[in-house]
């Protein structure tokens, strides 16, 4: 059998500049070690599992011996793209400080507005960032920064990171997010401009693969699993209360399915990647009407992606939350049984809130690995995490996978456990 393929990550160059990171590359000295280019990470760890999963090895993240960069003569531009995220301030604030303190860094800067930052149309001027300005920052939800979602033109980002006369772009953000610095590493590789690109991935719904877990998650969970606390209070306070929470999940499950193991008080779950029936004796409705006979309220979490369960091509609701609180009480009204719909929607409070103590450490740890992978001259990567590693994934690969519950996985067989409800609808 062959072994592991190790997965190939473009370097501008060779590195030929002492790191000022002071290291070490002697085991047992007591003082930390630079990572050698060779070390990897399994990412498949699980042996004989009947999954068909690839054998591939990942570049370790972390600081190298030499790197490719001088510090004294590099500037650097951090941009924050999407929708907001716990942590954003945080990745800002370690990029800053890991460039600046163990860099020496000191053209340090922000794209204000993401993307948009790099377009001149726009009028936008660039942030200096200092450890004064970051000293506090972490402490707020939001970004710094300012956010903004769409596309601009890759042929003019790129002109203004050459024009500016940066070296290091970090760009923070979502799938959407990464396609693009996907596209600027590769329109600067054409023209042959030394400019390093990476991504630190940041989705609040945990769904970009090769990053186990994504920052912001944990604080989702967190502040889900208290809305739901709430839910389930209101629907004991009455007489056939139903307690409806909607989380995001555009397209994968996750905070809804942690918010359901934390709070342990659902009775529901439902999420994009299992098929649901809504109608007939076999359906989610009548299951629930059933359990309203029986125990008199009941709570419901579903996540935003479920819309596209409902109806045919084109006839999806805009927002589940609201389309499933007037089906629920259409359906027992229709069957002579009465209930009280308490519906919450948390969304954007959520993605606001700074980040706990979990995605602190893991903002931290992942900006200072983005630091050393564009000081090491890596380009065109995005730094994921495999078995609590840091590891160089190339942006391409991030775009070409999907991660999504598993409706056989032991997350989702914990879900069911949980809740209780059937394992297949109808």
């Amino acid at each position: 059998m062959s072994g592991p393929e190790r997965v190939a990550v473009f370097r501008l160059g060779e590195g030929r500049q002492p790191s000022p990171v002071r290291l070490t590359t002697q085991f047992g000295d007591g003082v930390a070690n630079y990572v050698p280019d060779s070390a990897a990470v399994r990412w498949r760890l699980e042996v004989d599992s009947g999954a068909d999963a690839p054998e591939w090895l990942f570049e370790r993240a972390g600081p190298r011996e030499r790197i490719f960069f001088d510090p004294a003569r590099t500037r650097a531009v951090i941009l924050t793209c999407g929708g907001l995220c716990p942590g954003l301030n945080t990745v800002i604030r370690s990029l800053v400080l890991e460039l600046h303190h163990n860099y020496g860094v000191r053209e340090i800067f922000g794209g204000r507005y993401g993307y948009q930052g790099l377009a001149p149309s726009f009028g936008h001027s660039f942030l200096k960032l200092t450890p004064e300005f970051v000293d506090y920052i972490h402490q707020a939800g939001g970004t710094v920064l300012g956010t903004s979602r769409g596309e601009q033109d890759i042929g003019v980002m790129a002109d203004t990171l050459q024009r500016e006369r940066f070296d290091l772009l970090f760009c923070v953000g979502g799938d959407g997010t990464l396609r693009g610095a996907a596209r600027i590493a590769e329109d600067l590789r054409r023209r042959g401009a030394p400019i390093a690109v990476v991504g630190i991935p940041k989705t609040i719904d945990n769904d970009i693969p090769f990053v186990s877990p994504s920052f912001g998650y944990a604080t989702a969970v967190e502040h889900a699993a208290r809305v739901v606390t709430g839910a389930h209070m209101e629907a004991r306070s009455v007489f056939n209360g139903v307690g409806l929470v909607k989380l995001m999940g555009r397209d994968a499950g996750f905070i809804a399915c942690g918010a359901v193991l934390a709070s342990q008080e659902v009775n529901y779950a439902l999420i994009p990647e299992t098929p649901i029936v809504w109608d007939g004796e076999g359906g989610f409705l009548e299951s629930l009407r059933r359990r309203l006979s029986a125990r008199r309220h009941a709570v419901v979490v579903v996540a935003e992606g479920v819309a596209r369960q409902v109806g045919g091509e084109g006839a999806a609701p805009a927002d589940i939350g609201p389309w499933l609180k007037e089906r629920i009480a259409r359906h027992c009204r229709e069957r002579g049984t009465p209930v009280d719909i308490k519906y919450m929607d948390p969304s954007y409070y959520i993605r606001s809130v700074p980040a706990n103590a979990m995605d602190n450490l893991l903002c931290d740890q992942m900006a200072r690995a983005a630091a050393h992978a564009a000081m090491a001259g890596r380009s065109g990567v995005v730094i994921g995490r495999v078995h609590n590693l840091c590891v160089h994934v190339p942006m391409p690969l991030i775009a070409s996978e999907s991660k999504r519950v598993d409706p056989e996985g032991e997350l989702w067989r914990s879900v069911l456990a949980s809740t209780g409800q059937p394992q297949r609808w109808g």
